[in-house]
């Protein structure tokens, strides 16, 4: 039997939880992102990365890794030099309207933007590691101008370009952050177009991921063709589409 993976709770603002007594308690996403606002986002790293002779930088970000529903999207993205954005940084830590007008002034400010996604049939065959490989990889070969040096959130890509891996780099690298915010935003807005063609899922709310709300959805409906089949919550459900998709 193939892999299967598990899941990853998206972080976000609202991750603390309630106990069974009514405080609140904090829970291993909110604790790192607690640890994620210490962080500072800058562009020392693309200051490096011209020291070292760059002068088309590319950051480089995922979304979607770890939901349940739907594709992995990324995105790259070229910035001038010496690009300030105010409250730019990990799209995990902002909130909905925030996301929305950073991911705007960055499409004004930005040289190029290229986002790609992979599909849930693809991440299934592949595994999600190498789609999200294929996404980033995409998204940057498709850049104009081409970039001599790429930043990326904690991954490596089998291309000739130097590359940095930063380890949350998406809280460090304001490169980073930029194509974090772009690729949360757009992938968002198709998780809200697709809970229009599959409403009992709720996916306008959780964007896909695995929340009481989803999983409890899929234990009464079953997943969809959008619903990646290697991820545990998916595959010990009933498969009703599969069964039609056959019939």
């Amino acid at each position: 039997m193939a892999e299967l993976f598990e899941p990853i709770p998206e972080p976000g603002l609202d991750a603390e939880i309630l106990s069974g007594n009514g405080e609140k308690s904090i829970s291993a996403a909110a604790r790192k992102l607690r640890m994620l606002r210490t962080l500072v986002c800058g562009n020392k790293y693309e200051k490096a990365a011209r020291l070292q002779g760059a002068t088309v930088i590319a950051g480089v970000d995922e979304v979607g890794r770890g939901a349940l529903f739907g594709p992995v999207v990324a995105a790259a993205v070229i910035l001038p030099i010496d690009t300030r954005i105010r409250g730019l940084r990990d799209s995990k830590q902002l909130l909905r309207e925030d996301r929305e007008r950073l991911a705007g002034v960055v499409k004004k400010k930005a040289i190029a933007i290229v986002i790609e996604e992979i599909d849930a049939e693809t991440i299934d065959r592949v595994n999600i590691y190498q789609a999200t490989r294929l996404a980033m990889t995409a998204a940057v070969t498709k850049l104009s101008p081409a970039p001599d040096h790429l930043l990326i959130d904690a991954m490596k890509l089998d291309l000739t370009c130097p590359q940095t891996s930063i380890i949350y780099g998406d809280s460090l690298s304001i490169s980073i952050a930029a194509a974090s915010v772009v690729a949360k935003v757009y992938r968002d807005g198709r998780m809200r177009e697709l809970d229009h063609e599959y409403p009992q899922y709720g996916l306008a709310s959780h964007k896909g991921y695995s929340t009481p709300e989803h999983l409890a959805a899929l234990e009464k409906h079953g997943p969809c063709p959008l619903h990646r089949r290697s991820f545990r919550p998916v595959a010990q459900t009933s498969l009703p589409w599969d069964e039609q998709l056959s019939s």
